[in-house]
């Protein structure tokens, strides 16, 4: 078993955060996003979207996308519950994750892919419209957060969970989409002081 990844990219660092919560040891096999390499058919056989990470089992099957590949471990390994463990902790780290996932993470990304030089050749048309309107939008997403978190310790609650690791590496991202974090959300630079202290977040 392995994990194909790109080291620099947010999605690989959101497994390698979610494994390192759990203590779970796996291989990781770094992949240059060059264009060549992306293109290539063996790349495209093992992730049709052709993104990593991608986690090869030792049968040779393959599983893409972050959560995809977290909720894997979760099953094999239930401790900690980082997706919850009764039916109503797992509804609610659902929505918070889908939350970030789909709000910031995204509207950040965006802003990133529509932007910055480097990728160009892989955001084809890059939009600069589109990349500013994202950074204001991440900005908005940003506050709804800061203000779950004067209410709530973690995003999802009282408890570390998943939807702590996508609203970290979302936050981390915004230096390289280049947006400035406000100094006056006081919700979301104390929890960000906590959970960036935390081992895993070095992983």
């Amino acid at each position: 078993m392995k994990i194909i990844e790109a080291k620099a990219a947010p999605n690989p660092r959101r497994v390698r955060i979610f494994l390192a919560e759990k203590g779970i040891a796996v291989s990781f096999e770094e992949f240059e996003l060059t264009m060549e390499n992306i293109r290539s058919a063996e790349f495209a056989g093992r992730n049709p979207m052709r993104q990593v990470p991608i986690l090869v089992l030792d049968d040779g099957q393959c599983i893409a996308e972050s959560i995809a590949i977290c909720r894997y471990f979760e099953a094999l390994f239930p401790d900690p519950a980082l997706f919850g463990a009764t039916p109503l902790e797992k509804a609610q780290i659902e929505m918070w994750n889908r939350r970030v996932e789909h709000g910031l993470f995204h509207a950040v990304a965006q802003a990133f892919r529509h932007l910055h030089p480097r990728m160009s050749e892989r955001e084809v048309p890059q939009v600069r419209e589109w990349g500013v309107a994202n950074k204001d939008k991440a900005l908005r997403q940003l506050a709804l957060i800061d203000e779950r978190l004067t209410a709530s310790r973690f995003v999802a609650g009282e408890a570390f969970t998943v939807a702590d690791i996508t609203a970290l590496v979302a936050v981390d991202f915004m230096v390289a989409a280049r947006i400035e974090r406000p100094d006056s959300f006081e919700g979301l630079a104390r929890w960000y002081a906590d959970v960036a202290a935390r081992p895993s977040a070095s992983a």
